[in-house]
């Protein structure tokens, strides 16, 4: 998940993910759960983005936007990275060079689907209340956890630490800057 060039579309969900999502082995855990529990990264971004907000969001509220979501993930984002993913190594017809060339364009259309998928999350939250108040890090475990419950999944461990590690870091960058330094 990069964006080469800004978008005047962007949102604060579209930064933050974004910048959580380069954090050190934060896409290597995303892409691990994606692939061994089928879990929807944006959403997961989302959860996250959500707690760093402040919000704590029950598992109904999270099965609720699994479902939102559920087509259009189904329709868009899992066939085009099952094309980019199978593109990389197949030999086919097509020059290598491209080959990769055309892989590169899809994998530009796959992050615009995503990028569109956290547009309508981020306009959701807009105009629904989701969870309730809770101090970043309990929300952000909570999120992970109420993610966990409606997968029907126990996340691996130190994938979840990954992932709260990388949280801690970002909240406490926000924390420091909102106090600011003497």
């Amino acid at each position: 998940m990069t964006e080469t060039q800004p978008s005047s579309e962007t949102t604060p969900f579209w930064r933050f993910s974004l910048q959580f999502y380069r954090l050190s082995d934060v896409a290597d855990a995303c892409v691990a759960l994606q692939d061994d529990y089928g879990v929807d990264v944006n959403l997961l971004l989302f959860l996250l983005w959500r707690a760093d907000e402040r919000r704590l969001l029950s598992g109904d509220e999270v099965k609720s936007l699994d479902d939102k979501v559920r087509d259009w993930r189904n329709l868009t984002v899992i066939p085009m990275r099952t094309i980019r993913r199978k593109l990389k190594s197949a030999r086919t017809l097509i020059e290598p060079a491209r080959q990769e060339a055309f892989r590169t364009k899809i994998k530009a259309i796959e992050l615009e689907a995503e990028r569109l998928q956290q547009q309508a999350l981020f306009a959701l939250s807009q105009s629904t209340p989701f969870g309730k108040e809770a101090d970043p890090r309990t929300a952000a475990h909570g999120n992970l956890c109420a993610y966990e419950r409606i997968m029907g999944a126990t996340f691996p461990r130190e994938t979840v630490d990954v992932l709260l590690g990388a949280f801690d870091s970002i909240a406490g960058e926000r924390s420091s800057a909102a106090v600011g330094t003497d």
